[in-house]
């Protein structure tokens, strides 16, 4: 199967996870994709160890599923329009595989983030990978005459803001619910990271 594209495939997955798990309310179905697993108990959730996640069960997958899972309508409606927005212009600039490979470096290292520093939770979306994509697209276009992919200064300055916002408190004031801010931190330095990387391949390549 010749797959033309892979931001399309992940806002599809993400939006049947949704969708499927009543907007993360279907536990039954949320424990499989959660970073750690989980049992329910009455309206509690009694969450298993790390370690017997991943080590004695073996679930390495929940290492990247949690950037499927979202609990607002609007929380994927945000994720799904960046993913198009950002996804698109990478994959035709840098290619399919550059831009899965970035997917999972930074969904993988904004969940663990998250679950480093905020502990045991339910935590899920496309945000920390969105910040990712960010990152990388700013390390790319850093030193460069041009804007590679088009965006403006002001979509970085307003995404910077937007996690300060969240780190401080305020869009939890103005509704926004639970914020995985560490996960949108860990995101952003992922996609620097990744951006980094790439640089120095591809000046090693022109040696």
């Amino acid at each position: 199967m010749n797959i033309k594209n892979f931001h399309i495939p992940i806002i599809v997955i993400a939006t049947l996870v949704t969708v499927i798990s009543n907007f993360g309310l279907n536990f039954e179905i949320i424990r499989n994709l959660s970073f750690l697993d989980f049992q329910q108990s009455g309206p509690y959730l009694e969450f298993i160890t790390f370690n017997q996640t991943y080590f004695i069960q073996n679930d390495w997958w929940r290492l990247i599923t949690p950037i499927f899972i979202h609990f607002s309508f609007s929380h994927l409606a945000f994720n799904a329009l960046w993913i198009f927005i950002l996804g698109s212009k990478i994959e035709m600039l840098d290619g399919r595989l550059l831009f899965l490979c970035l997917v999972i470096f930074s969904g993988v290292t904004s969940n663990y983030i998250e679950y480093l520093w905020s502990g045991v939770s339910l935590f899920g979306g496309l945000s920390g990978v969105v910040y990712g994509l960010l990152g990388y697209c700013f390390l790319i276009e850093l030193d460069s005459n041009k804007e590679r992919y088009g965006l403006p200064p002001a979509i970085y300055i307003f995404m910077v803001i937007w996690l300060v916002l969240g780190f401080i408190g305020v869009l939890e004031l103005f509704g926004f619910g639970s914020i995985a801010n560490y996960a949108h931190l860990g995101g952003l330095i992922s996609g620097l990271i990744f951006g980094m990387l790439t640089k120095l391949y591809l000046l090693a390549r022109q040696r």
